[in-house]
């Protein structure tokens, strides 16, 4: 496979017809190898516009949330961020490290966490050969364990979940923004909240899809 051209096609034919068009951002993306984040077993999928699975079990792995978002939900969420380099950032879903290295590039200090301990010193070690040292992952469930360290400027969850959780909103610094993706098959969405003294606001500006994280609540689904 020719890398280049595979991360070219990428970056031209998923990512900027999905109206990611900042500069900043589409840099940032020849700068971070996303190939050396993929397990050696899906490397020929690096580039492909699909969830990665990153454990044994293809859809499984998915299913249970151990997998890559597709290039082009990273780089619309990162570019809607709009992350400045003073910024302290909170990642729930690490992954395989991939998402926290862009956050790194765009801020000054990255907390991510990672349920699976196998990720998380994946994670680790993906890092640490990237080079990058402004990101601290921490074997963690988001979704249940006291988060130490906030508040945080930007807090971003690396996968779905049914309704943005309270707790997580109440980690944001005055002017802190929330990203998620909101939602249940087959339609979900990218929210943003941001967060001020007088309140929250918050905005739904694109349609996506993408893999549960673990342990957050679930809508009720009570019928009658």
């Amino acid at each position: 496979m020719n890398i280049a051209q595979a991360r070219f096609n990428m970056i031209e034919q998923q990512i900027r017809t999905w109206e990611v068009l900042d500069a900043a951002v589409l840099h940032l993306l020849t700068v971070v190898k996303r190939e050396d984040f993929v397990p050696v077993a899906h490397q020929g999928l690096a580039f492909v516009d699909m969830e990665i699975p990153l454990a044994d079990g293809g859809e499984r792995a998915v299913a249970q949330g151990k997998c890559m978002l597709a290039p082009k939900v990273e780089a619309r969420l990162l570019q809607d961020l709009k992350i400045q380099k003073n910024e302290r950032v909170l990642e729930i879903g690490t992954g395989s490290g991939y998402m926290a290295a862009l956050l790194a590039h765009s801020a000054a200090h990255v907390v991510t966490l990672e349920i699976d301990a196998e990720l998380a010193r994946l994670a680790r070690a993906n890092l640490q050969r990237a080079g990058i040292s402004n990101v601290e992952v921490r074997h963690a469930d988001g979704a249940k364990d006291k988060i130490a360290g906030g508040p945080f400027d930007v807090i971003l969850l690396s996968g779905s979940v049914a309704q943005v959780p309270p707790a997580l909103l109440a980690l944001l610094k005055p002017g802190g923004r929330l990203a998620a993706i909101v939602g249940d098959e087959p339609m979900m969405r990218a929210t943003f909240v941001s967060h001020s003294a007088s309140g929250n606001t918050s905005v739904q500006p694109w349609d996506t899809l993408a893999a549960r994280l673990l342990h957050f609540p679930e809508a009720s689904r009570f019928t009658f």
